[in-house]
């Protein structure tokens, strides 16, 4: 039976081609693919993308309703990676902080904490007040990773599509995955020196 699975949610912050790219990259890595997807998410996909709702649904190998709360990702029993929120608004994040689900998609990550898997937050606001900052405590504290989708210009990115690769593909990373979308300092990027150790040694 395939246990490689990843849930990807998607909320209504701005950046939802955050969560595109994860749906895609995970195609490309052959891991199954569980969507959940607020209302508002797919409003602001009309937004920011030419993209329409039934394409970004058919990225996913199963694509959820937000009221489906009998779904199987909605059960311990049901066996993934853990869970990726790109974007995740503060409002999702907040909710899942308190274990007061309304949603399939806090529900899919109270889950996700409960069973000791790995949660990923790509949260998208700035900047933050105290209240959001202590969110994130508590969440860090129940086993979540709060990852904001940042820039990593030493990659010399050459477009948007660079800087969102990056970002998904870092997010990828720690759930173990490696996608060829990731650019690594000291492989991929010049100026990036392995240790002496590292290197191979001449040829007798």
């Amino acid at each position: 039976m395939n246990t490689d699975r990843l849930i990807i949610g998607v909320s209504g912050a701005s950046g939802i081609i955050y969560g595109v790219r994860a749906l895609e990259a995970l195609k490309t890595l052959g891991v199954e693919s569980h969507l959940v997807a607020s209302k508002a998410a797919e409003m602001t996909l009309g937004y920011e993308t030419d993209m329409d709702i039934r394409t970004f649904r058919g990225l996913s190998d199963y694509c959820y309703k937000m009221p489906d709360v009998g779904a199987s990702i909605a059960s311990g029993s049901f066996k993934t990676r853990g869970m990726l929120i790109a974007p995740c608004s503060v409002r999702t994040m907040s909710e899942i902080a308190t274990g007061v689900t309304s949603s399939l998609l806090t529900r899919a990550a109270d889950v996700v904490l409960k069973e000791r898997r790995r949660l990923v937050l790509m949260v998208r606001e700035t900047p933050y007040h105290l209240g959001h900052i202590r969110t994130m405590e508590a969440l860090t504290e129940m086993g979540a990773i709060i990852c904001p989708p940042l820039p990593a210009f030493y990659t010399n990115p050459k477009s948007l599509d660079d800087i969102v690769d990056q970002s998904v593909g870092r997010a990828l990373d720690l759930f173990g995955l490696d996608w060829d979308g990731t650019r690594r300092w000291g492989e991929d990027v010049e100026g990036g020196r392995r240790p002496a150790a590292a290197t191979k040694p001449a040829s007798a």
